[in-house]
């Protein structure tokens, strides 16, 4: 694999990253080495010029209060109809259109998530995955990182599972150019899950 072209291919991406609470700069920091710009985004302006938008693990509630409190709900809503947007655990939980029987926050995919499906922070695990459409996917398991993670309950088309722990619970999905994964590919050195998202921006 030539990394350089890698590296050329990834320059010019402008990507935000939801910056109100939760694991944000590790998102920055693998964007960074793939040399795509990284904005962090707090405010509705902050999502002009950009190529992709990523929603981060943290803490969902509070996520979601901190986006309505800056007026960013129905601007992302807009955002995602022409760009990629990608979730990670509680980003997860935001793009879901039924959580249970709290209103969805975005809405924007057709998938059932249950918070905290694994338990709390003690039960935290890491498993190895191999995933759909990954660069190597098949060959080299992901370094899987899950957190108090949720758990797709149900997948609905046009969206589809693109990723199970080896006991089948499905754990990741995309919609078009929306992804969502109940893992933390930010936390690891591994930089293939954030170049199959710019790949998504570019398609």
């Amino acid at each position: 694999m030539n990394r350089d072209l890698d590296v050329e291919r990834e320059a010019g991406l402008d990507i935000g990253v939801l910056a109100l609470q939760g694991a944000f700069i590790e998102h920055i920091h693998r964007l960074t080495e793939l040399q795509a710009a990284a904005r962090e985004v707090r405010l509705p302006q902050d999502l002009e010029g950009l190529d992709g938008l990523i929603l981060p693990g943290g803490e969902s509630t509070a996520i979601a209060k901190l986006m309505a409190g800056c007026g960013l709900v129905a601007p992302i809503r807009r955002f995602a109809e022409r760009h990629a947007v990608w979730g990670t655990c509680a980003g997860m939980i935001l793009l879901a259109d039924d959580i249970g029987p709290e209103p969805p926050v975005l809405g924007l995919m057709d998938i059932v998530v249950e918070r905290n499906a694994f338990g709390r922070q003690i039960d935290s695990f890491e498993e190895p995955l191999y995933v759909e459409g990954l660069e190597e996917g098949a060959g080299r398991a992901f370094p899987g990182i899950f957190i108090r993670a949720p758990r797709l309950m149900a997948v609905r088309p046009p969206a589809r599972v693109i990723v199970r722990l080896a006991d089948g619970t499905a754990v990741g999905a995309r919609q078009g150019r929306l992804l969502a994964t109940a893992f933390h590919p930010e936390l690891t050195r591994d930089l293939r899950f954030h170049r199959y998202f710019l790949d998504m921006v570019r398609s």
